[in-house]
């Protein structure tokens, strides 16, 4: 099994990371090629999985023909059942390189086309069309993800595999914790604080939210706002001038002192494939703001916190200033969280990857991975909820069958 990604940070990179541990915990032979250095390297190297390097950047250049080649010599050394490509990159090269002669999983988290304007996302997109001929299945983390492959003709087989959560690292803080955390970032225990957690860029979407605090802080005069990770977008907010409430935290291995210390989790992202951070911040127990989205919309029901129009400064304010400065409110936000959260259990997630994984090497030769178990026998407690006949009659679950969309026109 060879997984292939080139971010080295932020939420692919410990996707990959937790999937490739679990796949190592079952026996299998897990190789992952990535970029040196980064958040990755570092997980994958603690956990004892074999890693390849492969220099490659994130955006599409002459370079990439060098990364094509060099993926395809990888894949030849290592000779996986299958090839998994994680994201644009990956999947640009991996696809290139491997051209239908390997089993082939690809999983975009946010498709590419979403993250480039005019000419070249008609040019993305054009290219997901194309490469649809070379991908096995495709794993899409939501059901919007899938939804915005259906909408624009891209006609390939695809499955949902939830993105999920470890609920056990993940957990909701009591006040305690809470006083705790705030005590050890800074942060005086009575100020409202709204903490928005990912890499500072334009599909996060935090120009809207410095945007939108000085409304914020006409409601509520003491919030603090904390934007915490690093990004292209950072230098152009600092340039802007820092705003009364506003600070600036570098990123942070653990974010779990922050959800302990908010008392509302924002998210105005412009796209995203399934927030790993909205799930983080529902299984912590936080009322949350989100973009009305694919990605973020699926996860977020109304109990859990507010679903606002992607870019609206105004609504934006106003649902993060209603929370800041209602406690009852958050707080019963904050319980439906947690309890919406426990449906997107990490294991139910690695599980359903290994079912899906092993049907597709055993629909190129009979045999599963290297070292992957039988399919898992009919049980009571099958992953992603119902038993196996449930889930056979649901269309869930991928070991017995996967949605095959063809999208018309």
């Amino acid at each position: 099994m060879l997984h292939a990604a080139q971010p080295t940070d932020a939420g692919v990179a410990r996707y990959v990371a937790a999937a490739t541990r679990d796949q190592l915990a079952r026996g299998w032979r897990v190789v992952v090629a990535c970029p040196s250095g980064g958040q990755l390297s570092a997980e994958l190297t603690a956990a004892g999985v074999p890693r390849l390097h492969w220099p490659a950047t994130r955006s599409p250049s002459v370079d990439t023909v060098g990364e094509t080649l060099r993926l395809r010599r990888l894949i030849d050394q290592v000779e996986p059942d299958v090839v998994h490509l994680h994201s644009a990159k990956a999947g640009l090269a991996g696809r290139l390189a491997v051209r239908g002669t390997r089993r082939t999983l690809f999983q975009p988290h946010g498709w590419s086309w979403l993250a480039a304007r005019a000419a070249t996302a008609r040019g993305a997109l054009a290219w997901e069309r194309f490469a649809a001929r070379w991908t096995d299945v495709c794993v899409c983390v939501g059901d919007g993800e899938a939804a915005e492959a259906r909408d624009r003709r891209i006609r390939i087989r695809h499955v949902v595999v939830h993105n999920g959560v470890d609920l056990t690292y993940f957990a909701p803080a009591d006040e305690r914790t809470r006083a705790a955390a705030r005590h050890r970032l800074g942060i005086d225990r009575h100020v409202p604080v709204a903490v928005c957690l990912g890499r500072v860029t334009r599909q996060k979407g935090q120009d809207v939210l410095v945007t939108a605090w000085p409304q914020v802080r006409e409601y509520c005069p003491t919030a603090t706002l904390c934007i915490v990770g690093d990004g292209d977008l950072l230098p152009r907010l600092r340039r802007a001038g820092t705003q009364p409430g506003v600070r600036f935290v570098p990123s942070v291995t653990d974010p779990r002192p922050w959800y302990a210390a908010a008392d509302v989790v924002a998210l105005p992202s412009r796209w995203e494939g399934l927030s790993l951070t909205v799930l983080e911040a529902m299984a912590s127990g936080r009322s949350v703001v989100v973009a009305d989205i694919p990605g973020l919309a699926e996860v977020v029901i109304p109990a859990v916190g507010a679903r606002v129009a992607p870019g609206d400064v105004r609504a934006l304010a106003q649902a993060l200033a209603r929370r800041l400065t209602d406690t009852e409110l958050r707080k019963a936000e904050a319980h439906a969280a947690a309890l919406t959260a426990r449906a997107y259990n990490i294991d139910q997630t690695h599980n359903h990857l290994a079912d899906i994984t092993t049907q597709v090497a055993r629909s190129g030769d009979n045999s599963a991975p290297n070292g992957a178990p039988e399919p898992m026998p009919d049980s009571d407690s099958a992953p992603n909820g119902g038993t196996r006949d449930e889930r056979r009659a649901a269309g869930v679950g991928g070991l017995v069958q996967m949605r095959e969309d063809r999208a018309s026109g």
